[in-house]
């Protein structure tokens, strides 16, 4: 094989990939709650995982939880949240997300 049969496979492939991938990971449809610190917690969160991850773990985290969670993503992670934008982070999973609130814990 060529370097130019190579090259044009790559691409062939890339081609079909990369939609696939892109389709995948679409979270248009996801939608957080309306709320103070909403921003921060889609742009800093999603940097690193899904956002679906909130709405997986709500039924299971009180604030303190939350708590835990977020800086064991800041400390082990490396997620790059600025310390004062923890407990802003923090305050909207708890509010929207948190045990109590939850959608689950709510029916």
């Amino acid at each position: 094989m060529s370097l130019d049969e190579a090259v044009r496979g790559a691409i062939l492939v890339l081609g079909v990939v990369l939609p696939v991938l892109a389709t995948a990971a679409d979270e248009t449809s996801l939608r957080l709650a309306d709320g103070a610190g909403l921003e921060r917690v889609q742009s800093y969160c999603s940097m690193c995982h899904s956002l679906d991850y909130i709405l997986m773990n709500s039924p299971f985290q009180d604030k303190a939880a939350w708590e835990k969670t977020v800086n064991k993503m800041v400390k082990i992670m490396g997620a790059p949240l600025p310390p004062d934008d923890i407990p802003v982070v923090v305050g909207y999973l708890d509010s929207h997300y948190g045990k109590e609130s939850s959608p689950a814990a709510n029916p």
